[in-house]
């Protein structure tokens, strides 16, 4: 076991050559690049909500589907921007860095703001995982399923508990969460991403090919419409509740900045160009497997492309799918529970720095097991496996994390960084700009809100706690 020791950099001691080693904060040199940054944002962008679009679509039709998908995807590369030049406080390449999204909101803009972020952010980082949690085990207990239907014909009920593969998720959940950080969880990205466009990409093509074989596109101009007028009010709003979270990375968005190689060129830069690739390519995904998902079954879209059963064949495909969306959340929990585990340890650290229960741990390839992370990392997991097997539907929890989280994280804390730390000046042009915009996604968001509460609690009220 080894006792980890605060950090010191001394030149005149004689510690030229260990100073290599560290950046300019005194931290172990950071090595991300565009690639590994890109990585962990596909990573935490294409996530299971990319099969929750065609539904969406078909709440909104064929003219508002996809302009709120465009729109969304544009307000997000446009955000991340902002939120890109807030990593260091003052000069973008020599300014104090801040190391995660809610030490950036407290170097810059301090009081109120503080507590806004970390209770939003850190409620959202759980709810994902409670949410990936729900995914993963949908689609384990699908490929389980789709066996059935494949072997007993398509009306055959196959029905089958997800609590299983629920805890199998959080078994696996339990050992990648002994990875200690951000930079040393790369390679678990770059796999998870390769997995996120496996899935999309099969998606995509039985859309296509049902597309093809139906000799037309399907869907409506006003979208779904035999339902009352309230549902579908509910609905649509729930729908942008759904995009907004399939386009979400901002929770985790400085943290990823953070693994990022010392300027030059200057990590606002790099995450720049990293956000462009990694949004452009989920935008493109995103719209053709939406879409392209909308026109297959039209109005009959399901809330999960895959896991709902819109295509029964060829089932070793679909199979193939969901082992790779298994896959990729088994990666994407890493990445959005990160941020969870480093404010605990910190604080635990900081509060007991002597602590070997705390601060001592074993190496292992890369993994770094201490007695604390061990436990309280397990009981975490524990924890959002038992709320996702009380809570499991997907759908649901998808809009409403979207919607919550869309205007404080997304739009409201980026423009107000940026204000303070450019110095924008009050009535100009871009101050204007960026207040309205800040206006047009909290009246967004407020509203995609409400739809999915409505649709919380109507799902609630359905369903049998621990009966899925």
């Amino acid at each position: 076991m080894v006792q980890i020791e605060p950090l010191e950099v001394s030149l005149e001691a004689g510690n030229q050559a260990d100073s290599a080693l560290l950046d300019d904060d005194g931290r172990p040199r950071r090595t991300g690049t565009v690639c590994t940054a890109s990585a962990h944002i596909i990573t935490a962008v294409i996530g299971s909500g990319v099969l929750s679009l065609p539904w969406a679509t078909a709440q909104l039709g064929w003219i508002a589907g996809p302009a709120v998908m465009v729109v969304f995807g544009g307000v997000t590369y446009y955000t991340a921007t902002l939120q890109a030049e807030c990593y260091r406080t003052g000069d973008e390449e020599t300014g104090g860095r801040n190391y995660t999204y809610i030490g950036a909101v407290r170097s810059i803009l301090g009081g109120a703001n503080v507590k806004l972020c970390g209770i939003i952010q850190y409620a959202n980082l759980v709810g994902t995982a409670i949410g990936y949690t729900i995914a993963a085990s949908i689609s384990m207990q699908a490929i389980k399923r789709a066996g059935c239907f494949h072997a007993n014909g398509h009306n055959v009920p196959c029905h089958s508990s997800s609590t299983p593969y629920m805890l199998i998720f959080g078994a696996f959940e339990i050992v990648f969460s002994q990875i200690p950080d951000f930079h040393e969880i790369w390679w678990l990205s770059i796999v998870a991403a390769v997995m996120s466009f496996t899935y999309s990409g099969v998606g995509l093509g039985l859309g296509i090919a049902q597309t093809v074989a139906d000799g037309g596109f399907r869907g409506t101009i006003a979208g779904v419409t035999n339902v009352t007028t309230m549902q579908k009010v509910w609905q649509s709003l729930q729908a942008l509740g759904n995009i907004a979270f399939a386009f979400s990375f901002s929770n985790v968005f400085t943290e990823i900045q953070d693994t990022i190689k010392a300027p030059p060129p200057s990590e606002a830069k790099v995450m720049k160009k990293a956000s462009a690739m990694s949004i452009l390519a989920t935008s493109v995904f995103y719209a053709l497997c939406g879409w392209m998902g909308y026109a297959a079954f039209g109005n009959a879209a399901p809330d999960n492309l895959l896991t709902g059963f819109g295509f029964f064949e060829p089932f070793w495909l679909v199979d193939a799918a969901n082992v790779a969306i298994a896959v990729h959340l088994i990666g994407a929990y890493q990445v959005f529970c990160q941020p969870v585990f480093a404010l605990v340890e910190r604080k635990a650290s900081l509060r007991w720095p002597d602590s070997g229960f705390i601060n001592s741990e074993l190496r292992v390839g890369p993994f770094a097991i201490s007695t604390f992370r061990l436990l309280w990392r397990s009981a975490f997991v524990c924890l959002t496996t038992v709320v996702a097997m009380a809570l499991p539907f997907f759908g649901v929890i998808v809009g409403l994390l979207g919607a919550i989280s869309f205007w404080p994280l997304t739009v409201y804390l980026p423009t107000e960084m940026y204000i303070a730390q450019r110095g924008v000046q009050r009535g100009s042009a871009r101050w204007i700009g960026l207040r309205a915009l800040a206006v047009a996604g909290f009246v967004v968001s407020a509203a995609a809100t409400t739809g999915a509460v409505a649709n919380f609690v109507s799902e609630f009220n359905k369903f049998r706690p621990f009966s899925g």
